[in-house]
């Protein structure tokens, strides 16, 4: 699904992007919108929040740079939605390894969200 990432861009099923996106398992990509560049708060994640997702991923930039604020991680965990915070670049392959293995599962698809910022 996600078939490349480098600083600034990442390119999904054949399309690159240029800015943040949410990820969904259903395959659908979102322009992914922060009120703070470097800062993740639960504004942020309200609308991965609100699909019930079994998982959401954070890709906090190529340094890491992106803090996902505690309230953020609270309102997520809240919820009983799995969350993994790593590097862009690993957060990716961690997205396509849970969305891997949910597609060779018998009976019901993982429900996981990617939420990317691309830079930093």
């Amino acid at each position: 699904m996600i078939e490349e990432y480098h600083f600034g861009s990442i390119t999904i099923n054949g399309k690159t992007y240029n800015h943040d996106v949410e990820v969904r398992w259903t395959g659908e990509v979102l322009k992914w919108w922060r009120g703070e560049s470097h800062v993740i708060d639960v504004d942020d994640v309200k609308r991965a929040i609100g699909e019930s997702p079994d998982t959401i991923i954070i890709g906090t930039g190529e340094l890491g740079v992106a803090r996902v604020t505690e309230a953020a991680q609270k309102a997520i965990k809240l919820k009983g939605i799995e969350l993994i915070i790593d590097i862009t670049e690993q957060a990716t392959k961690t997205f396509n390894i849970i969305k891997g293995e949910s597609e060779k599962e018998e009976g019901r698809q993982r429900k996981v969200i990617g939420l990317f910022h691309l830079t930093c």
